[in-house]
């Protein structure tokens, strides 16, 4: 695997903890305290949307600009998948007459499309590959 490469040690029935190089860890599974797969891919799409624009947002808001970011999904019935992504940024813009607003939306949204990798990866429909390794065998 790649040095980009994050990993999830199992600790329990359905339970992991997934890490990465930096040593960040985040609890997974269906217990009390974590976050299910679908939470992290819900919270990866969300917050890539505003690390994406927060120089823009800092810029215009002052530094210490206060925000949350919600983001809820359709299931479609009887389908074990996600049909769409409802996301909402709520933060003070009141300072802003309309037309500084109105260019802060349009930086936000160029900077989201040049530098959100999750909307670009579910917009195009990733790929992936799953392969099951006998330890054993794999040293």
């Amino acid at each position: 695997m790649s040095s980009n490469a994050l990993w999830a040690t199992r600790t329990g029935n359905r339970s992991y903890v997934g890490r990465n190089a930096n040593g960040a860890e985040v609890l997974i599974g269906d217990e009390p305290g974590m976050f299910s797969p679908g939470e992290l891919l819900r919270l990866a799409l969300a917050t890539c949307h505003t690390l994406s624009a927060d120089k823009r947002l800092a810029a215009a808001l002052g530094e210490a600009f206060s925000a949350h970011v919600g983001v809820d999904v359709v299931k479609p019935e009887g389908e074990n998948r996600y049909s769409h992504f409802e996301m909402e940024f709520l933060t003070d813009l009141s300072a802003l007459d309309d037309a500084a607003r109105a260019t802060l939306m349009e930086r936000v949204e160029g900077a989201i499309e040049r530098n959100c990798t999750i909307g670009h990866t579910l917009a195009n429909g990733a790929t992936y590959n799953f392969a099951v390794v006998d330890e054993a065998s794999a040293q």
